[in-house]
């Protein structure tokens, strides 16, 4: 199974940059890489900061820019997001019975959790008692399971980025939660860091993806500032065959050289006159 794991695209209303950059030219860019390279794919999932103010435009566009995508679209809120905007817009979308966007589905037996880790005028992640208690009952009904949400849920050892992880009143039971059910939750995966940080938490696997628009420069001392910068986006695929998983970071906006080179031994060796 491939799925294709997208991250903080920060749309805007179109023709407005944001960090210097046209959000929407470069998540039309990844848009494209997938249709030409990735039309196989079981899912499209974005995990978050879909609009950077979380205005009504921003997301209309999102909603017209996957409407014709080949395979289906998942989406999850993050801490630039509107909750009630977002469900105006995309009216039909699933939500929980608390109203979070909380929604699950069954993909060749796994069960894809899909995780509302928004707070209210905060950029930290926030998983209440209510939304723990909903993922707890579909952990519970399931044999295996992968989670994907916005907010990182452990600290990562960057001290500004980890300001706005998932805070440590909800964390912690958080935590607690996926240890009980770690047996069955195959990866979790995330975005809200711009960086692709990998690692094991709770007994689980977790992959955190880049941006389609600024990427984060990773500073292990500095814990005010978050440091970014204009460098080439990507988006993951995830390669799933049973309990194994494969993810590749996909550079779909590199413009310059590709070289090519074969896989023999002699394709590797030097060159006789550069070795005289």
């Amino acid at each position: 199974m491939k799925i294709i794991h997208i991250s903080d695209i920060h749309l805007t209303i179109p023709g407005e940059a944001m960090g210097g950059l046209d959000p929407h030219a470069r998540f039309a860019r990844a848009l494209s890489d997938i249709c030409v390279h990735h039309v196989d794919a079981a899912r499209v999932i974005i995990t978050g900061d879909l609009a950077h103010w979380g205005e009504r435009a921003a997301y209309a566009a999102l909603r017209d820019a996957v409407a014709d995508l080949p395979m289906p679209v998942r989406l999850m809120i993050g801490n630039h997001d509107d909750r009630a905007t977002f469900r105006a817009v995309f009216d039909t979308h699933p939500a929980d019975a608390s109203g979070f966007i909380n929604h699950a589905e069954t993909i060749d037996g796994v069960r894809f959790i899909y995780l509302d880790t928004v707070g209210t005028r905060t950029h930290a992640g926030h998983f209440c008692a209510a939304r723990r208690d909903w993922l707890r009952a579909e952990l519970a009904q399931c044999q295996k399971a992968r989670l994907f949400l916005h907010h990182n849920p452990m600290l990562v050892g960057l001290p500004a980025e980890d300001r706005i992880a998932m805070v440590a009143q909800d964390r912690a039971p958080f935590r607690a939660l996926i240890a009980e059910h770690a047996d069955k939750i195959g990866y979790i995966h995330f975005g809200h860091v711009h960086a692709p940080i990998h690692g094991r938490y709770a007994g689980v696997q977790f992959a955190s993806v880049p941006s389609t628009g600024n990427q984060s420069i990773p500073d292990l001392a500095e814990a005010e500032l978050l440091k970014g910068a204009p460098m080439a986006p990507a988006y993951f695929v995830l390669l799933i065959d049973g309990d194994d998983t494969v993810i590749h970071q996909i550079p779909f906006d590199w413009d310059g050289p590709v070289m090519t080179a074969g896989t023999g031994w002699d394709d590797w060796a030097k060159p006789a006159a550069m070795a005289e």
